[in-house]
């Protein structure tokens, strides 16, 4: 951690802990206002979208194509999902390779959809060894804390958005459509950190230099997903009001996701 962080986080602990507030004025449990527009790169993708959560903002974009399945689900269609941390976004962001944080932000916004199993991906068969494969592209456009969120929210909301390519003669036919994509259900991600005893809802840059640990629930009608970070603990007790608060606060996420 680097002076300005150490600064940072010894600000935000005072802050929190000392005067029972946060930055920017909201209490312990409110999430910053969400802006989700879908359809924000019609013509470069089957599905995209846009999501603003605060200044964090992230564009998701879904595409198709066709592949051999896992040998061990031979009638089941793929999905896998990627994330870029551009540095125009953050100045700690680089160019090169995905780093750790591109990786870990990946596969947690994948568990949250593929353990809902929002995507039927038995109507992803086309034929023996063929099926149709999604491929979820997140790209960070300016990060200012709770990057899984906005891409969970950002990701859903494309695959919802998301068109299925015609296929015919054996050939994926681009530019022409053969329906929506086929979904089930609409997974939301909802993060929280612990600061000292504190547990905060959707957490700020800032607050992500003075957290101990992070807790991130996916939810649709039932608990999907849970994934922690930092070298923090949890209590049990904590974990269940955790898992309550995130219930509550996907409801009106997901109207937004569906509008």
């Amino acid at each position: 951690m680097d002076i300005e962080a150490y600064l940072k986080r010894d600000y935000i602990i005072k802050l929190i802990i000392e005067s029972g507030t946060r930055v920017d004025g909201r209490a312990f449990t409110d999430t910053r206002p969400v802006e989700v527009t879908k359809g924000y790169a019609v013509d470069k993708a089957p599905g995209s979208a846009i999501v603003k959560l605060g200044d964090t903002v992230v564009l998701a974009g879904v595409s198709m194509d066709v592949g051999e399945p896992y040998p061990d689900q031979p009638t089941s269609g793929v999905m896998t999902t990627s994330a870029e941390l551009r540095p125009m976004a953050s100045p700690t962001f680089e160019t090169g390779p995905p780093r750790e944080d591109a990786i870990e932000l990946a596969r947690v916004v994948d568990r949250g959809i593929r353990e809902s199993g929002a995507i039927d991906v038995e109507k992803l068969f086309i034929e023996e060894e063929k099926v149709w494969m999604v491929f979820i592209d997140i790209h960070i456009l300016d990060y200012n804390g709770n990057l899984i969120d906005a891409a969970g929210l950002a990701s859903i909301a494309a695959l919802r958005d998301a068109r299925m390519p015609k296929y015919e003669d054996g050939k994926v036919v681009r530019g022409e459509w053969a329906g929506k994509l086929p979904l089930t259900c609409t997974p939301i991600p909802t993060t929280f950190a612990k600061i000292r005893d504190k547990i905060l809802a959707d957490p700020t840059l800032d607050e992500e230099y003075a957290m101990d640990a992070r807790l991130t629930v996916a939810t649709t009608d039932t608990l999907n997903a849970l994934q922690k970070g930092g070298v923090g603990k949890f209590t049990a007790e904590e974990v269940e009001s955790i898992v309550d608060m995130a219930f509550e606060k996907a409801g009106d996420l997901r109207k937004k996701v569906e509008g």
